[in-house]
């Protein structure tokens, strides 16, 4: 479809077009009931999102490693061993037949990517952190306050020339480039050209190249079996992402300690900044070759979670441009999927000002009943077993668990029983017992 002829589209059209790719993937599925097991589960899916009541409640596992962990891999060798990685994933995915599958792209990416990108904002298995471990991220004032103007003027070209220098070693012969500007009147073009030639410039094309030779060997092998899993049977979920304008901000921009206090020093420009990144935040996974494989955008929120910031600040610094975000995503006919890291429990009445059915929302520690009284009326709410009840409680306390959470929020439908974490690790006999009681138990 031409970009002319999408944007005479209406909101509705649009979504209505995102979910019919969806829902046919265009594959050949393993068998008829592979298939029949396939547009049951995204059947049920789609009806939590429009708040309806499906069959039953839907299970999503939000996993981190725990598919390596299941397979007697650790997190490094996931990141290593793209063969191994990708058939734990697949072999999890069939072990425990959830709704949703559970997708191995982010856990087994290859270390050797980040090696060779010299990539500087995270740690990750083997690098930083034990080969057991998970991601950790490196807390800094990686933007520094005096250039909020370069970002809130051009993005795009702060991070070419400024933030991605200091933060990824593979982009240091950026830092010299001047405006790509250059390109457009003949005079100014060598001026560019030239720095393309600078001995810095080379090593960093070097890394770049080597990074990429290593994610097109990880991809051949990853991305054959995540279609596996959908002949199978097994609906993909989020298959882009983006950030709250302000966790953009906040998160390896400014840093946590860097945005609290511009709240204070400089809140003009953290506002400003907020409103200059909304449509960039939009873009980011709109603005890709052809139309993504399901609807679903998946969204971190981390700066707005209860104890970072008053009540007042949300209201301020906040929600604004996230919503504001939310909207021109639902009107590009994407449904935005938010995971309310923390707790959320004062934030629920402020973020239920959103279209009926528009979004999902993963719970962590929020109480799900009052979710379910308040953002529940407009949106799907998805969570909230505990890890803690994951790692050292027993089957009966998940079961009650389970149960009760569908008590409090599965009524009429509009529920995903899934973690309230991301789960790198847990008692495999709770993680049964919690997938058979969500599918015994939430029978409508």
């Amino acid at each position: 479809m031409t970009d002319e002829r999408w944007a005479d589209l209406s909101p509705a059209e649009k979504r209505a077009l995102r979910i019919e790719r969806w829902r046919n993937p265009g594959i050949e599925f393993q068998s008829p009931e592979a298939e029949a097991d396939f547009r049951a589960r995204i059947d049920r899916v789609l009806a939590v999102i429009d708040l309806e009541e499906p069959d039953r409640v839907p299970v999503r596992l939000n996993t981190g490693f725990w598919p390596a962990e299941d397979a007697g891999i650790t997190p490094y060798e996931a990141m290593s061993d793209p063969v191994r990685g990708a058939k734990a994933w697949k072999d999890f995915n069939l072990k425990y037949q959830p709704d949703l599958s559970c997708d191995p792209v982010h856990n087994t990416v290859p270390a050797s990517m980040f090696e060779s990108l010299d990539y500087r904002l995270y740690y990750w298995p083997g690098h930083g952190v034990a080969k057991e471990a998970s991601y950790q991220y490196n807390e800094k004032e990686w933007m520094l306050p005096e250039e909020y103007d370069h970002l809130i003027s051009d993005p795009s070209d702060y991070l070419l020339r400024t933030y991605l220098p200091r933060t990824v070693g593979a982009f240091a012969g950026f830092g010299d480039m001047s405006s790509l500007f250059d390109y457009i009147e003949l005079p100014f073009v060598s001026g560019n050209v030239g720095t393309w030639g600078s001995d810095e410039m080379i090593a960093s094309m070097e890394r770049m190249t080597n990074a990429a030779k290593a994610v097109n060997t990880w991809a051949k092998t990853v991305f054959p079996v995540m279609s596996e899993v959908t002949a199978l049977g097994f609906p993909g979920y989020a298959s882009a992402g983006t950030k709250a304008p302000f966790d953009i901000l906040g998160d390896t921009l400014r840093g946590t300690k860097g945005v609290i206090t511009d709240i204070f020093r400089r809140p003009e420009k953290v506002l400003a900044a907020c409103e200059r990144l909304t449509q960039v935040a939009i873009d980011w996974p709109l603005k890709r070759p052809g139309m993504l494989p399901t609807p679903v955008v998946f969204i971190p929120l981390h700066k707005g979670a209860d104890g970072f910031m008053s009540d007042e600040q949300f209201r301020t610094f906040y929600w604004p441009s996230l919503r504001a975000m939310l909207i021109g995503l639902i009107d590009e006919g994407a449904i935005p999927f938010l995971f309310a890291e923390g707790r959320y429990g004062s934030r629920l009445e402020v973020i239920s000002d959103l279209p009926k059915g528009s979004t999902i929302w993963l719970f962590d520690q929020t109480d799900m009943a009052r979710a379910k009284e308040t953002i529940g009326k407009v949106a799907c709410i998805q969570g909230n077993v505990p890890l803690s009840l994951l790692h050292a409680g027993t089957t009966e306390e998940v079961a009650d668990y389970t149960r009760r959470l569908i008590d409090d929020a599965g009524e009429g439908g509009g529920l995903i029983v899934d973690f309230g974490a991301v789960a790198d690790e847990g008692k495999e006999e709770n993680l049964h017992t919690m997938i058979k009681t969500a599918k015994e138990y939430g029978v409508y």
